[in-house]
């Protein structure tokens, strides 16, 4: 188990660098970010959550219905599809009790690299597109409340206490 790092930390606020070659260390690292999603429990977690600046995250979109698919995404991108979008509520696991309603595109195609360093491509809608547009953002430096209006903004701030 990995402790989770919380906002207003400023790591969060960082873009990370990519990562390089697939080590033994990162392999435990993917492993142990898994099993700190699923306690926490969660369906993404990014490595600067985790306080690794680096472009990795985990997510498991299904798991908690039941049908466990985890995944590691190294170096992702993410490329809206369409001009349709979603609105949901996201929680974050680096900001605990706050739920916020964020509008992201609602298909996207992302391509990434796995453990093994193999290129994947696939598209993404409903909230498997939400879940890795969310942890993208983390590598990216942007967390939830950033992407609020400022009066938003400003509730979720005084409900977290930021």
């Amino acid at each position: 188990m990995l402790p989770i790092v919380l906002w207003p930390d400023p790591r969060l606020a960082q873009v990370c660098e990519p990562v390089g070659e697939v080590t033994p260390a990162l392999r435990q690292l993917a492993r142990d970010m898994l099993e700190t999603m699923y306690a926490a429990p969660g369906r993404g977690l990014a490595g600067p959550q985790v306080g690794v600046m680096q472009r990795i995250f985990v997510m498991d979109v299904t798991w908690k219905e039941g049908n466990p698919n985890p995944q590691v995404i190294l170096n992702p991108e993410i490329e809206p599809l369409g001009d349709e979008v979603s609105c949901r509520a996201e929680g974050c696991l680096s900001i605990p009790g706050i739920l916020t309603d964020i509008t992201r595109p609602a298909r996207v195609r992302m391509r990434w690299r796995d453990l093994e360093g193999e290129a994947h491509e696939a598209v993404l809608q409903d909230f498997a597109a939400a879940c890795a547009q969310h942890e993208t953002d983390h590598l990216d430096g942007i967390v939830t409340l950033m992407r609020l209006d400022p009066a938003a903004r400003a509730r979720a701030d005084a409900e977290y206490g930021a």
